[in-house]
Parts: C-alpha cells; structure tokens; sequence
C-alpha cells in the first residue's frame, strides 16, 4: 500500500457524556474504556493506524500512557464525523477513515475491516454501515435503536428510530420470522472525499427530526452500502452497562484465565 493510499480507523472520545460522565476512562477493568476500543481496533487487519480524537487533555493523556495514539480536536465539533474530518484533513494521505465508537469496547475487529471491504465492494458507495437482524419486538419497536432499511444490494434507503418497514401489511403484528428487520450499528466507513463533504454539510430536516445524522447523507443524495453481519456489540452508554461489561470481562478471564 502506498504512503497515498492509507485506511484509518479514528475514534472519537469525548469526556463529556450525559448519561455517565468520564465514561471512556472508567478503569474498573485494570484498563480505561478507550483502551478496550483502542485495542479492538487495532487488531483489525486493514487498517494502518488507529487515531483517538478528543478535545479533552484527560483522554489524550489517559491514550498516551498505554502507547496509543491521540490527537485534539476542536471543542466546537458538533458531532463524531466533524472530529473525523478534523484528523483526516490533516494527513492527505488518508483515503479512507472508518469511525468507531469509543464506547464500544466489545466491537469486532472483523466488523471493522468489513467496513473497508464493502467500500472496496461497492464503488458507488460514498459510505459503509452495519445492520444486525433483529427478531425481538421489544427492540423493534423501541425508539433507542434505530432500523435500517435498505435494498437487496445494501444500498440504504432510511434510517430511523420507528418501525421500518411499518407492520401494516401483517395487520398489524409482529412477525419475528420476518428477515426485514435490522439494528443499525452505529459505525461508518467514509471516502475522504465523502466525508469532506459529509461534514461541509448544515444538518438535514430529516436528520433534525429522527436525530440520525446518518440522513443528512441520504438527504443530500449521498449513498450509503449496509453490510450485514451477526455481531450486536453492546455499547456503554450509562454506569449500568458498565458493569455488566465489568462483569462480561471477568468472566472472559475466569474462563480463559487470560
């Protein structure tokens, strides 16, 4: 691969968090949350490197100290995607950035270079997404997890937190066996030139409505590529989910003694 030609994985970690402050160094574990991110990431096979951002010195310094490497960002960043443009804009040798979460400390490595490969698959494309079959009506119908929609090549036709497709056909019931069903998960890969212009881009009214910056792509005509996959990695977003990592991780090392 040329000095031209590089693919990145950058995560964006703020300090900051609604629901549970400070969350990405919580280090109940023996390691801060951001270092679990980091090291899923970086035992993905296609990137070259792996990038932090964050506006927050803590995190900066929290990434340096295990050997990871963070870059600042500006506090003004709206969203993960304009810190995102914010560290590709600074190496032009970046072709193609895959933004992961830094609350998901369980994501798969493979998920990620799947990413890249369905951009590689799909040159019309200007974004790759995930999506997780769902057969459960509680998380269907729950307005924290968004549904995805999209055609029998993956192309993305919406996003949102209602049920999509609508139950109408059924009567009106749920029907698990369905195959039209799936999570969105919330990682994406990006063309440079994409996200350049993803994030030169006001938010949409859709985006403004759903609260899915997802559709501000759609809304301006951009196409998004939904790869499948059977990986429903649990995100951290209150002190309760983290302790039920805290507890995932103790068992992973009673059971492996690693």
């Amino acid at each position: 691969m040329t000095t031209a030609n590089r693919a990145c994985v950058v995560i964006p970690a703020r300090y900051a968090s609604t629901r549970f402050p400070g969350k990405v160094l919580a280090d109940r574990t023996g390691k801060p949350l951001i270092q679990h991110v980091y090291e899923r990431a970086a035992a993905a096979h296609i990137p070259d490197s792996v990038i932090v951002a964050t506006d927050d010195e803590r995190v900066a310094a929290a990434v340096e100290a295990f050997g990871g490497k963070a870059v600042m960002t500006s506090p003004a960043c709206a969203s993960g995607s304009d810190r995102l443009a914010e560290v590709v804009a600074r190496d032009p040798a970046i072709n193609r950035v895959v933004n992961v979460q830094g609350d998901e400390p369980e994501v798969d490595p493979a998920d990620i270079d799947r990413l890249f490969t369905l951009l590689d698959e799909h040159p019309w494309a200007d974004m790759s997404t995930l999506a997780v079959r769902q057969t459960d009506e509680a998380a269907v119908t729950d307005p924290h997890v968004t549904k995805a929609v999209f055609a029998p090549d993956g192309r993305a036709l919406y996003f949102s937190r209602s049920v999509v497709p609508g139950l109408k056909g059924r009567g009106g019931v749920f029907d698990g066996a369905a195959a039209h069903y799936y999570k969105h998960l919330g990682m994406y890969g990006y063309r440079r030139e994409a996200l350049e212009r993803f994030a030169a881009l006001p938010p949409s009214p859709l985006e403004r409505l759903e609260g899915l910056e997802q559709l501000r792509a759609l809304e301006n005509g951009m196409a998004i590529v939904v790869g499948v996959t059977a990986n429903d990695a649990i995100g951290v977003d209150t002190p309760e989910d983290y302790e039920a990592f805290v507890r995932r991780c103790q068992e992973r090392i009673e059971a492996t003694g690693e």
